[in-house]
């Protein structure tokens, strides 16, 4: 009977000893695994933490951008609009000016011609030898009335040009930026919104890999508890 006992006790034993070391080599195996899993999980979530941040960085440069863009948008639109209305006064106070001098004009020299042709039939009746030949008035004089009010009218028929070739150019120019400037906007609010889904994909996947991370770090606990137990 001791015999037989002490060769149970042996197989139980051998038995035991075969147990626990295949339980070693799984727990060993299952170690491995969890770390490097775990390693591996901490890594990708430095990266996606990583991206996060650049990606609220950039939203924010952009977002930045878009609301100077808006903001010099409407400052271009109200000096536009200011300058705009000044030139148009302009023109139109230029082109009533020259109006009002034609119109004088026409008087004067309806009274200057009448003035020559009375003056020239009295010098004819009276016949005076002072006179080589008829007065003319002072419009037909260099200098005279009628010569200033037609500089006058020049003057004011250039002023008319210039203003409508600066008020050209100026919307012109003004036309240009408005376009490059909306251009530019629709660009970098596409790229917000490519961003903005780029940072929620991340932080979605972030939160996935915490839990991820969380279940893993539990098992490789119990597999290190559990080596403990094993070790003989």
């Amino acid at each position: 009977d001791l015999v037989v006992r002490l060769m149970e006790e042996a197989n139980e034993e051998a038995e035991h000893k075969g147990w626990c070391d295949t339980e070693l080599s799984t727990n060993e195996q299952t170690r491995k695994e969890k770390t490097e899993a775990v390693e591996t999980l901490h890594a990708e979530i430095d990266q996606l933490e990583a991206s996060i941040s650049k990606l609220t960085e950039d939203i924010s440069v952009l977002s930045q951008a878009v609301a100077d863009l808006d903001a010099a948008m409407a400052k271009a639109t109200e000096l536009r609009q200011k300058e705009k209305a000044t030139n148009e006064q302009t023109i139109k106070d230029s082109q009533e000016a020259q109006t009002a001098v034609a119109q004088a004009l026409t008087v004067l020299k309806e009274f200057y011609a009448k003035a020559g042709e009375a003056t020239a039939l009295v010098q004819k009746n009276k016949q005076p030898e002072i006179f080589d030949s008829p007065y003319k008035g002072m419009g037909a004089e260099n200098g005279g009335v009628v010569g200033m009010l037609e500089v006058i009218e020049s003057d004011f028929a250039r002023l008319e040009a210039d203003t409508s070739a600066g008020e050209s150019t100026a919307q012109k120019e003004y036309d240009n930026f408005m376009t490059d400037s909306k251009v530019d906007k629709a660009a970098k609010s596409k790229d917000v919104e490519h961003k903005g889904a780029k940072k929620q994909d991340s932080s979605q996947a972030l939160t996935t890999k915490n839990a991820d991370l969380e279940g893993t770090q539990k098992e490789l606990d119990a597999a290190l508890t559990y080596y403990d137990k094993l070790k003989p």
